[in-house]
């Protein structure tokens, strides 16, 4: 079940965190990141943040907020993240899904994605399967744990 986080998902929301931000492969957070920066992060007043939950467990979170302030808010940016441990059970494309259908009920006319990692496969076909397109290339954009400098995408989807 997808839901609005509530103050007591934070600690299932910092598991998940936490263990995708280690491998410094995904997301520009250090391994090092503090807990208290997850208020900051991901749970910040002007986002909406959501949980997948399962047995009473935390499984994936999202968070959906404007992609600009003012006149670029009319822009949607959301970021994804699923519990290692429940990789390939479709947790994010039922996230991604989840995030899409909001952001066109709160009358968003687009997505934007403003850093995907070019050497994360896996979320770059997902959210081609979900109908993002590449629209631009920062080269060297991201600093990966293993491979150094890689270059990043920005991905976006009309909802209109």
């Amino acid at each position: 079940m997808i839901r609005k986080a509530t103050e007591n998902d934070y600690e299932g929301i910092w598991e998940i965190f936490k263990s995708v931000i280690k491998t410094e492969d995904t997301y520009v957070f250090y391994s090092d990141t503090p807990k208290k920066d997850l208020n900051e992060f991901w749970l910040a007043q002007y986002m909406q943040t959501y949980v997948f939950e399962e047995n009473d467990k935390i499984l994936g979170s999202y968070i959906l907020k404007p992609n600009q302030l003012g006149l670029g808010q009319h822009i949607a940016n959301a970021s994804y993240m699923v519990h290692p441990q429940a990789i390939g059970k479709s947790i994010g494309r039922r996230l991604g899904e989840h995030s899409l259908k909001t952001a066109k009920e709160q009358k968003y006319i687009g997505m934007q994605f403003n850093i995907v990692v070019s050497t994360n496969i896996a979320a770059i076909n997902l959210w081609k399967k979900l109908g993002f397109d590449i629209v631009g290339t920062t080269p060297n954009g991201f600093k990966h744990k293993d491979k150094g400098f890689v270059d990043t995408f920005i991905m976006y989807k009309s909802l209109i």
